[in-house]
Protein backbone atom coordinates (compact mmCIF):
# COMPACT_ATOMS: atom_id res chain seq x y z
CA UNK A 1 0.00 0.00 0.00
CA UNK A 2 1.36 3.38 -1.03
CA UNK A 3 0.10 6.87 -0.24
CA UNK A 4 0.17 8.19 -3.76
CA UNK A 5 0.20 7.43 -7.45
CA UNK A 6 2.17 4.69 -9.17
CA UNK A 7 5.63 5.65 -10.38
CA UNK A 8 7.41 5.00 -13.64
CA UNK A 9 11.08 3.95 -13.82
CA UNK A 10 12.63 7.39 -13.43
CA UNK A 11 10.23 8.53 -10.72
CA UNK A 12 10.58 5.17 -9.00
CA UNK A 13 14.35 5.51 -8.87
CA UNK A 14 14.07 9.03 -7.43
CA UNK A 15 11.52 7.89 -4.86
CA UNK A 16 13.80 5.06 -3.81
CA UNK A 17 16.54 7.61 -3.07
CA UNK A 18 14.31 9.51 -0.62
CA UNK A 19 11.76 6.98 0.68
CA UNK A 20 13.84 6.16 3.75
CA UNK A 21 14.99 9.66 4.67
CA UNK A 22 14.10 10.96 8.13
CA UNK A 23 10.79 12.81 8.42
CA UNK A 24 10.91 16.52 9.11
CA UNK A 25 7.56 17.70 10.50
CA UNK A 26 8.10 21.43 11.14
CA UNK A 27 4.44 22.44 11.37
CA UNK A 28 1.54 20.43 12.76
CA UNK A 29 -1.03 20.12 15.49
CA UNK A 30 -0.16 16.98 17.42
CA UNK A 31 -0.52 17.11 21.20
CA UNK A 32 2.82 17.31 23.06
CA UNK A 33 1.15 15.58 26.01
CA UNK A 34 1.39 12.33 24.05
CA UNK A 35 5.18 12.27 24.27
CA UNK A 36 5.40 13.85 27.71
CA UNK A 37 3.24 11.10 29.24
CA UNK A 38 3.89 8.34 26.68
CA UNK A 39 0.61 6.65 27.56
CA UNK A 40 -1.17 4.24 25.24
CA UNK A 41 -3.32 5.88 22.60
CA UNK A 42 -7.06 5.55 23.21
CA UNK A 43 -9.47 3.40 21.27
CA UNK A 44 -9.55 3.39 17.43
CA UNK A 45 -12.47 5.84 17.19
CA UNK A 46 -10.83 8.43 19.45
CA UNK A 47 -7.57 8.12 17.57
CA UNK A 48 -8.60 7.82 13.92
CA UNK A 49 -12.04 9.41 13.56
CA UNK A 50 -13.08 11.95 16.18
CA UNK A 51 -10.06 14.30 16.00
CA UNK A 52 -9.69 14.19 12.19
CA UNK A 53 -11.82 16.83 10.46
CA UNK A 54 -10.87 15.36 7.07
CA UNK A 55 -12.75 12.24 8.18
CA UNK A 56 -15.75 13.56 10.05
CA UNK A 57 -16.54 16.32 7.53
CA UNK A 58 -16.96 13.64 4.85
CA UNK A 59 -19.21 11.62 7.14
CA UNK A 60 -21.23 14.74 7.91
CA UNK A 61 -21.64 15.33 4.16
CA UNK A 62 -23.22 11.88 3.98
CA UNK A 63 -25.81 12.82 6.57
CA UNK A 64 -24.10 11.41 9.65
CA UNK A 65 -24.83 13.61 12.71
CA UNK A 66 -21.69 14.59 14.56
CA UNK A 67 -23.27 13.41 17.80
CA UNK A 68 -23.37 9.89 16.37
CA UNK A 69 -19.58 10.15 16.03
CA UNK A 70 -19.19 11.17 19.65
CA UNK A 71 -18.50 14.79 18.72
CA UNK A 72 -20.10 17.74 20.49
CA UNK A 73 -23.47 18.00 22.27
CA UNK A 74 -25.25 14.67 22.45
CA UNK A 75 -22.11 12.74 21.61
CA UNK A 76 -21.04 12.05 25.17
CA UNK A 77 -20.62 8.43 26.09
CA UNK A 78 -20.98 7.02 22.58
CA UNK A 79 -19.56 3.54 22.23
CA UNK A 80 -16.29 3.89 20.26
CA UNK A 81 -16.91 0.53 18.60
CA UNK A 82 -20.24 1.79 17.26
CA UNK A 83 -18.57 5.00 16.06
CA UNK A 84 -16.02 2.95 14.17
CA UNK A 85 -18.72 0.76 12.61
CA UNK A 86 -20.61 3.86 11.48
CA UNK A 87 -17.43 5.17 9.86
CA UNK A 88 -16.89 1.87 8.05
CA UNK A 89 -20.45 1.92 6.69
CA UNK A 90 -19.36 5.00 4.74
CA UNK A 91 -15.87 3.76 3.83
CA UNK A 92 -16.62 3.98 0.10
CA UNK A 93 -17.39 7.72 0.46
CA UNK A 94 -13.63 8.25 0.82
CA UNK A 95 -12.72 6.62 -2.50
CA UNK A 96 -10.67 9.00 -4.64
CA UNK A 97 -9.68 11.21 -1.70
CA UNK A 98 -6.25 11.52 -0.09
CA UNK A 99 -7.93 10.65 3.22
CA UNK A 100 -8.64 7.18 1.86
CA UNK A 101 -5.00 6.76 0.84
CA UNK A 102 -3.73 8.00 4.20
CA UNK A 103 -6.11 5.79 6.13
CA UNK A 104 -5.29 2.67 4.10
CA UNK A 105 -1.57 3.34 4.54
CA UNK A 106 -2.14 3.78 8.28
CA UNK A 107 -4.17 0.60 8.63
CA UNK A 108 -1.96 -1.64 6.52
CA UNK A 109 1.58 -0.33 6.91
CA UNK A 110 1.49 1.46 10.26
CA UNK A 111 -0.92 -0.70 12.22
CA UNK A 112 -0.23 -3.96 10.37
CA UNK A 113 -3.90 -4.74 9.74
CA UNK A 114 -4.20 -7.28 6.90
CA UNK A 115 -7.99 -7.72 7.07
CA UNK A 116 -9.69 -5.68 4.30
CA UNK A 117 -11.93 -3.04 5.86
CA UNK A 118 -15.65 -3.41 5.13
CA UNK A 119 -18.92 -3.33 7.07
CA UNK A 120 -18.62 -7.09 7.50
CA UNK A 121 -15.15 -6.85 9.04
CA UNK A 122 -15.57 -3.67 11.12
CA UNK A 123 -15.66 -5.48 14.48
CA UNK A 124 -12.65 -7.61 13.56
CA UNK A 125 -10.57 -4.66 12.40
CA UNK A 126 -11.56 -2.61 15.45
CA UNK A 127 -10.35 -5.39 17.74
CA UNK A 128 -7.09 -5.73 15.80
CA UNK A 129 -6.39 -2.00 16.02
CA UNK A 130 -7.25 -1.91 19.73
CA UNK A 131 -4.87 -4.81 20.36
CA UNK A 132 -2.06 -2.99 18.56
CA UNK A 133 -2.68 0.25 20.45
CA UNK A 134 -2.34 -1.61 23.76
CA UNK A 135 1.14 -2.81 22.80
CA UNK A 136 4.25 -0.93 24.03
CA UNK A 137 5.40 -0.82 20.39
CA UNK A 138 2.54 1.57 19.65
CA UNK A 139 3.16 4.06 22.43
CA UNK A 140 3.83 7.62 21.18
CA UNK A 141 7.59 7.58 21.69
CA UNK A 142 8.03 4.15 20.14
CA UNK A 143 6.06 5.19 17.05
CA UNK A 144 7.98 8.46 16.79
CA UNK A 145 11.21 6.50 16.66
CA UNK A 146 9.81 3.87 14.31
CA UNK A 147 8.50 6.50 11.89
CA UNK A 148 12.01 7.95 11.63
CA UNK A 149 10.93 11.44 12.67
CA UNK A 150 13.89 13.75 13.07
CA UNK A 151 11.93 16.68 14.47
CA UNK A 152 8.26 17.44 15.02
CA UNK A 153 6.77 20.85 15.83
CA UNK A 154 3.48 21.30 17.64
CA UNK A 155 1.36 24.45 17.51
CA UNK A 156 0.75 26.14 20.84
CA UNK A 157 -1.11 29.22 22.05
CA UNK A 158 0.97 32.19 23.16
CA UNK A 159 -0.22 31.55 26.72
CA UNK A 160 0.58 27.84 26.73
CA UNK A 161 2.74 27.06 29.75
CA UNK A 162 4.78 24.59 27.69
CA UNK A 163 4.92 22.13 30.57
CA UNK A 164 4.69 19.15 28.25
CA UNK A 165 7.64 20.35 26.20
CA UNK A 166 9.60 20.91 29.40
CA UNK A 167 8.71 17.41 30.57
CA UNK A 168 9.84 15.87 27.27
CA UNK A 169 13.15 17.72 27.41
CA UNK A 170 13.77 16.52 30.97
CA UNK A 171 12.72 12.92 30.40
CA UNK A 172 15.94 11.65 28.89
CA UNK A 173 14.16 10.55 25.72
CA UNK A 174 16.01 11.79 22.63
CA UNK A 175 13.01 12.54 20.41
CA UNK A 176 12.92 16.17 19.28
CA UNK A 177 9.50 17.77 19.87
CA UNK A 178 9.43 21.57 19.69
CA UNK A 179 6.66 24.18 20.09
CA UNK A 180 5.40 26.77 17.61
CA UNK A 181 4.24 30.16 18.90
CA UNK A 182 0.65 30.93 17.80
CA UNK A 183 -0.45 34.29 19.24
CA UNK A 184 -3.69 34.92 17.31
CA UNK A 185 -5.85 34.74 20.44
CA UNK A 186 -4.01 37.71 21.97
CA UNK A 187 -3.60 39.63 18.70
CA UNK A 188 -6.98 39.35 17.00
CA UNK A 189 -9.97 40.96 18.73
CA UNK A 190 -12.30 38.93 16.50
CA UNK A 191 -11.26 35.70 18.22
CA UNK A 192 -13.93 34.56 20.72
CA UNK A 193 -11.48 34.07 23.62
CA UNK A 194 -9.47 37.24 23.06
CA UNK A 195 -10.28 38.75 26.48
CA UNK A 196 -9.39 35.57 28.35
CA UNK A 197 -6.14 35.21 26.41
CA UNK A 198 -5.12 38.76 27.28
CA UNK A 199 -5.84 38.09 30.95
CA UNK A 200 -3.73 34.92 30.82
CA UNK A 201 -0.90 36.79 29.09
CA UNK A 202 -0.91 39.45 31.79
CA UNK A 203 -0.86 36.84 34.55
CA UNK A 204 1.93 34.78 32.95
CA UNK A 205 4.25 37.70 32.24
CA UNK A 206 3.39 40.05 35.09
CA UNK A 207 2.69 42.75 32.51
CA UNK A 208 0.10 45.47 32.29
CA UNK A 209 -1.17 44.44 28.87
CA UNK A 210 -3.51 47.43 28.80
CA UNK A 211 -0.36 49.50 28.11
CA UNK A 212 0.61 48.94 24.48
CA UNK A 213 4.38 49.00 25.02
CA UNK A 214 4.04 46.55 27.94
CA UNK A 215 1.84 44.36 25.74
CA UNK A 216 4.59 44.19 23.13
CA UNK A 217 7.12 43.34 25.82
CA UNK A 218 4.84 40.54 27.07
CA UNK A 219 4.77 39.09 23.55
CA UNK A 220 8.55 39.25 23.36
CA UNK A 221 8.72 37.48 26.71
CA UNK A 222 6.54 34.62 25.47
CA UNK A 223 8.48 34.31 22.22
CA UNK A 224 11.63 33.96 24.31
CA UNK A 225 9.98 31.24 26.41
CA UNK A 226 9.15 29.27 23.27
CA UNK A 227 12.70 29.60 21.97
CA UNK A 228 14.03 28.38 25.32
CA UNK A 229 12.38 24.97 24.75
CA UNK A 230 13.42 24.70 21.12
CA UNK A 231 10.80 26.70 19.20
CA UNK A 232 12.00 28.24 15.95
CA UNK A 233 8.74 29.45 14.36
CA UNK A 234 5.51 31.37 14.83
CA UNK A 235 2.20 30.79 13.08
CA UNK A 236 -0.79 32.97 12.20
CA UNK A 237 -4.25 31.92 11.04
CA UNK A 238 -5.35 34.86 8.89
CA UNK A 239 -8.81 34.73 7.36
CA UNK A 240 -8.75 38.33 6.09
CA UNK A 241 -5.23 39.38 5.07
CA UNK A 242 -4.89 43.17 5.29
CA UNK A 243 -1.64 44.28 6.92
CA UNK A 244 -1.28 47.96 7.75
CA UNK A 245 0.96 50.25 9.76
CA UNK A 246 -0.62 52.76 12.12
CA UNK A 247 1.05 55.66 13.90
CA UNK A 248 1.64 55.30 17.63
CA UNK A 249 -1.37 57.32 18.74
CA UNK A 250 -3.70 55.38 16.45
CA UNK A 251 -2.52 51.92 17.51
CA UNK A 252 -2.54 52.83 21.20
CA UNK A 253 -6.12 54.05 20.88
CA UNK A 254 -7.17 50.86 19.10
CA UNK A 255 -5.32 48.75 21.65
CA UNK A 256 -7.18 50.39 24.52
CA UNK A 257 -10.47 49.55 22.82
CA UNK A 258 -9.31 46.00 22.10
CA UNK A 259 -8.39 45.41 25.75
CA UNK A 260 -11.79 46.76 26.73
CA UNK A 261 -13.58 44.40 24.36
CA UNK A 262 -14.92 47.29 22.29
CA UNK A 263 -13.19 46.66 18.97
CA UNK A 264 -14.93 45.11 15.99
CA UNK A 265 -15.42 45.44 12.24
CA UNK A 266 -12.92 47.48 10.25
CA UNK A 267 -11.21 48.76 13.40
CA UNK A 268 -10.50 45.20 14.58
CA UNK A 269 -9.22 44.33 11.12
CA UNK A 270 -6.85 47.33 11.16
CA UNK A 271 -5.64 46.43 14.63
CA UNK A 272 -4.85 42.83 13.68
CA UNK A 273 -3.27 43.99 10.41
CA UNK A 274 -0.94 46.25 12.37
CA UNK A 275 -0.12 43.47 14.84
CA UNK A 276 0.96 41.17 12.02
CA UNK A 277 3.51 43.79 11.02
CA UNK A 278 4.66 44.02 14.65
CA UNK A 279 5.09 40.23 14.61
CA UNK A 280 7.15 40.43 11.42
CA UNK A 281 9.38 43.06 13.01
CA UNK A 282 9.87 40.88 16.08
CA UNK A 283 10.67 37.93 13.81
CA UNK A 284 13.35 40.01 12.12
CA UNK A 285 14.74 40.83 15.56
CA UNK A 286 14.73 37.41 17.22
CA UNK A 287 15.09 35.21 14.11
CA UNK A 288 11.93 33.16 14.55
CA UNK A 289 10.38 32.00 11.26
CA UNK A 290 6.95 33.53 10.66
CA UNK A 291 4.15 31.56 9.00
CA UNK A 292 0.88 32.93 7.61
CA UNK A 293 -1.92 30.53 6.72
CA UNK A 294 -4.54 32.37 4.69
CA UNK A 295 -7.38 31.67 2.32
CA UNK A 296 -9.95 29.91 4.51
CA UNK A 297 -13.44 31.25 5.16
CA UNK A 298 -14.08 29.88 8.62
CA UNK A 299 -17.18 28.27 10.11
CA UNK A 300 -19.45 28.67 7.09
CA UNK A 301 -22.15 26.42 8.59
CA UNK A 302 -23.77 28.91 10.97
CA UNK A 303 -26.05 26.38 12.66
CA UNK A 304 -23.19 23.96 13.25
CA UNK A 305 -21.00 26.75 14.58
CA UNK A 306 -23.74 27.78 17.01
CA UNK A 307 -24.17 24.24 18.31
CA UNK A 308 -20.61 22.87 18.18
CA UNK A 309 -18.23 25.81 17.88
CA UNK A 310 -15.28 26.16 15.46
CA UNK A 311 -13.26 23.56 13.57
CA UNK A 312 -16.16 21.32 12.61
CA UNK A 313 -15.18 20.83 8.97
CA UNK A 314 -17.12 23.78 7.53
CA UNK A 315 -14.09 25.93 6.66
CA UNK A 316 -13.98 26.60 2.91
CA UNK A 317 -11.21 27.98 0.64
CA UNK A 318 -11.54 31.59 -0.51
CA UNK A 319 -9.60 34.06 -2.64
CA UNK A 320 -6.74 36.08 -1.14
CA UNK A 321 -5.12 39.24 -2.50
CA UNK A 322 -1.56 38.62 -1.36
CA UNK A 323 -0.01 41.63 -3.05
CA UNK A 324 -2.25 44.19 -1.38
CA UNK A 325 -2.69 42.18 1.79
CA UNK A 326 1.04 42.00 2.52
CA UNK A 327 1.99 45.43 1.14
CA UNK A 328 2.35 47.21 4.49
CA UNK A 329 4.35 44.36 6.01
CA UNK A 330 6.69 44.09 3.05
CA UNK A 331 7.14 47.87 2.91
CA UNK A 332 8.50 47.83 6.46
CA UNK A 333 10.49 44.59 6.67
CA UNK A 334 10.33 42.80 3.33
CA UNK A 335 13.93 43.66 2.48
CA UNK A 336 15.27 42.56 5.85
CA UNK A 337 17.17 39.32 5.30
CA UNK A 338 16.70 38.33 8.93
CA UNK A 339 12.97 37.95 8.33
CA UNK A 340 11.74 34.65 6.94
CA UNK A 341 8.04 34.56 6.14
CA UNK A 342 6.37 31.38 4.85
CA UNK A 343 3.06 31.85 3.02
CA UNK A 344 0.40 29.13 2.85
CA UNK A 345 -2.73 29.49 0.78
CA UNK A 346 -5.93 27.66 -0.09
CA UNK A 347 -6.34 29.93 -3.12
CA UNK A 348 -4.55 27.95 -5.84
CA UNK A 349 -5.05 30.72 -8.37
CA UNK A 350 -2.61 32.87 -6.40
CA UNK A 351 0.31 30.44 -6.81
CA UNK A 352 1.23 31.50 -10.33
CA UNK A 353 -0.38 34.93 -10.23
CA UNK A 354 1.15 36.26 -6.99
CA UNK A 355 3.04 33.91 -4.68
CA UNK A 356 5.53 32.58 -7.24
CA UNK A 357 6.47 36.04 -8.51
CA UNK A 358 6.53 37.51 -4.99
CA UNK A 359 8.77 34.77 -3.58
CA UNK A 360 10.96 35.13 -6.65
CA UNK A 361 11.65 38.74 -5.61
CA UNK A 362 11.30 39.41 -1.87
CA UNK A 363 14.24 37.98 0.12
CA UNK A 364 12.04 37.26 3.14
CA UNK A 365 9.39 35.15 1.40
CA UNK A 366 9.06 31.39 1.00
CA UNK A 367 6.06 29.49 -0.39
CA UNK A 368 4.64 26.84 1.88
CA UNK A 369 3.66 23.42 0.49
CA UNK A 370 0.11 22.55 -0.58
CA UNK A 371 -2.07 22.83 2.48
CA UNK A 372 -5.32 21.30 3.70
CA UNK A 373 -7.66 20.84 0.72
CA UNK A 374 -4.64 20.98 -1.62
CA UNK A 375 -2.54 18.37 0.19
CA UNK A 376 -3.15 15.65 -2.39
CA UNK A 377 -1.37 14.04 -5.36
CA UNK A 378 -3.00 16.41 -7.85
CA UNK A 379 -2.56 19.38 -5.51
CA UNK A 380 1.17 18.67 -5.23
CA UNK A 381 1.49 18.37 -9.01
CA UNK A 382 -0.35 21.65 -9.61
CA UNK A 383 1.73 23.38 -6.92
CA UNK A 384 5.05 22.55 -8.55
CA UNK A 385 3.71 23.40 -12.02
CA UNK A 386 2.49 26.78 -10.76
CA UNK A 387 5.37 28.10 -8.68
CA UNK A 388 8.70 26.65 -9.81
CA UNK A 389 9.07 28.64 -13.04
CA UNK A 390 8.94 31.96 -11.18
CA UNK A 391 10.15 31.08 -7.66
CA UNK A 392 12.59 28.26 -8.40
CA UNK A 393 13.11 25.59 -5.76
CA UNK A 394 15.10 27.52 -3.18
CA UNK A 395 12.18 29.87 -2.47
CA UNK A 396 9.93 26.98 -1.46
CA UNK A 397 9.64 25.71 2.12
CA UNK A 398 9.89 21.94 1.73
CA UNK A 399 7.03 19.90 3.20
CA UNK A 400 5.06 19.82 6.41
CA UNK A 401 2.13 17.56 7.18
CA UNK A 402 0.10 20.08 9.25
CA UNK A 403 -1.85 17.28 10.95
CA UNK A 404 -3.46 16.33 14.24
CA UNK A 405 -3.53 12.70 13.11
CA UNK A 406 -0.13 11.44 14.27
CA UNK A 407 -0.47 7.99 12.73
CA UNK A 408 -1.02 9.55 9.29
CA UNK A 409 2.34 11.35 9.24
CA UNK A 410 4.28 8.61 7.38
CA UNK A 411 1.49 8.37 4.79
CA UNK A 412 1.41 12.12 4.19
CA UNK A 413 5.16 12.31 3.78
CA UNK A 414 5.17 9.36 1.41
CA UNK A 415 2.55 11.14 -0.70
CA UNK A 416 4.80 14.21 -0.87
CA UNK A 417 7.87 12.11 -1.71
CA UNK A 418 6.00 10.45 -4.56
CA UNK A 419 4.82 13.84 -5.78
CA UNK A 420 8.40 15.15 -5.72
CA UNK A 421 9.64 12.11 -7.63
CA UNK A 422 6.91 12.46 -10.30
CA UNK A 423 7.57 16.18 -10.70
CA UNK A 424 11.33 15.79 -11.02
CA UNK A 425 11.00 12.86 -13.44
CA UNK A 426 8.71 14.98 -15.60
CA UNK A 427 11.23 17.83 -15.52
CA UNK A 428 13.91 15.43 -16.72
CA UNK A 429 11.64 14.06 -19.47
CA UNK A 430 10.97 17.58 -20.72
CA UNK A 431 14.64 18.53 -20.67
CA UNK A 432 14.28 21.12 -17.90
CA UNK A 433 16.52 19.18 -15.51
CA UNK A 434 19.32 16.68 -15.94
CA UNK A 435 19.27 13.40 -14.06
CA UNK A 436 21.98 14.64 -11.65
CA UNK A 437 19.89 17.80 -11.05
CA UNK A 438 16.88 15.68 -10.14
CA UNK A 439 18.93 13.39 -7.92
CA UNK A 440 20.24 16.39 -5.96
CA UNK A 441 16.85 18.07 -5.72
CA UNK A 442 14.93 15.03 -4.46
CA UNK A 443 16.45 14.90 -0.93
CA UNK A 444 16.55 18.69 -0.86
CA UNK A 445 12.77 18.94 -1.37
CA UNK A 446 12.05 16.03 0.97
CA UNK A 447 14.26 16.87 3.96
CA UNK A 448 16.97 19.49 3.64
CA UNK A 449 14.83 22.41 2.50
CA UNK A 450 12.44 22.13 5.46
CA UNK A 451 15.38 21.95 7.88
CA UNK A 452 16.90 25.08 6.41
CA UNK A 453 13.66 27.04 6.02
CA UNK A 454 12.61 26.48 9.61
CA UNK A 455 16.13 27.00 10.97
CA UNK A 456 16.21 23.54 12.51
CA UNK A 457 19.93 22.96 12.13
CA UNK A 458 21.85 20.62 9.86
CA UNK A 459 20.19 17.57 11.40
Amino acid sequence: MTAGPALGPMAGALHERVAGLPIISPHGHCDPRWWAENSAFPNPADLLIKPDHYVFRMLYSQGVPLADLGIGPGGEGRDPREIFKLFVQHWDAFLGTPSRQWLEFTLIRTLGIDTPLSPDTADIVYAQIAEQLASPAFRPRALFDRFGIEVLATTDAATDRLQHHTAIAGSGWLGRIIPTFRPDDVLNPARPNHARALSDLAEMTGSDVACYSDFLDALRDRRSAFRAVGGTATDHDVSDLATCWLDRDAIEALHARAVGGALSGDAARDYYGHMLVEMAQMAAEDGMVMQIHAGSRRNTNAALFASHGPDMGADIPCAIDWGRGLAALLDRVGNNRRLRLILFTLDESSYARELGPMAGHWPCLRIGPPWWFLDSPNGIRRYFDSVVETAGYRNLAGFNDDTRAFLSIPARHDMWRRGVALHLADQVDRGVLTVPDAERLAPYLVRDLALATYKLGAG
